[in-house]
């Protein structure tokens, strides 16, 4: 069985341009401090190939962070990163960003001399889904497996293959036993050569978590 989903390819689906898979998007854009896995693809009622300059917001630069999603996500229309250059500074008695306007402002107090809070990288893991209109916010890390619903903010670390919802994002139940979180994680299927991917696809869809650790077994894999 020949894989015939070429993870280069920005439309992936024939005929259709609301889907794009972002890193072919990404390699083309030229940014430096986005990394994007094989397969993760958005999809936009308008336009996907503008998401890195709509959806991920304030990637100035000057916060030093980047925003890193893993292999086989699935990122649903109006789904948005806050890259942490969108911070002020909150330990004084104004918020107020003076030095961004520049001149006599940016003389008084330029922005590097500013206490902004340190943020660590937007970390999103593989095989997430992010349901419509989320909001991820800066330094969240999501686990592999996750599941984002529809409108949530996610303000805090999402533990892998939970389930999340609300404003701000709680989680709702997890999808699997702690031990078979372990034996995902182990297995990382997103890893996989892809003809090996494509032959389980119907235990990934609708199989047990037994029946994909026989194969991997069996093949190796692990």
């Amino acid at each position: 069985m020949n894989n015939d989903i070429n993870p280069e390819n920005i439309f992936p689906i024939d005929g259709f341009t609301n889907t794009v898979f972002l890193k072919p998007l990404l390699d083309k854009s030229g940014i430096q401090n986005i990394e994007v896995g094989d397969y993760s693809y958005y999809s936009d009622f308008d336009d996907p190939t503008q998401f890195f300059e709509q959806n991920v917001l304030y990637n100035f630069g000057f916060s030093e962070t980047a925003l890193r999603i893993g292999k086989f996500c699935a990122i649903a229309n109006g789904t948005k990163f806050i890259m942490a250059d969108a911070n002020h500074a909150t330990v004084g008695v104004s918020t107020f960003p003076f030095a961004v306007f520049g001149k006599g402002w940016a003389e008084a107090m330029p922005l590097t001399d500013y206490p902004l809070k340190k943020y660590e990288d937007i970390r999103v893991g593989n095989d997430v889904w992010f349901g419509y209109d989320v909001t991820v916010m800066p330094g969240v890390k999501i686990g592999n497996g996750a599941i984002i619903g529809s409108k949530a903010v996610v303000a805090s670390d999402v533990p892998p293959y939970a389930i999340v919802a609300g404003n701000p994002a709680k989680v709702i139940r997890t999808r699997y036993s702690e031990e078979e979180v372990k034996i995902l994680e182990q297995l990382a299927w997103w890893d996989w050569p892809i003809d090996h991917v494509q032959a389980v696809i119907p235990v990934l869809v609708k199989g047990q978590i037994q029946e994909l650790h026989a194969y991997a077994q069996q093949h190796q894999l692990i």
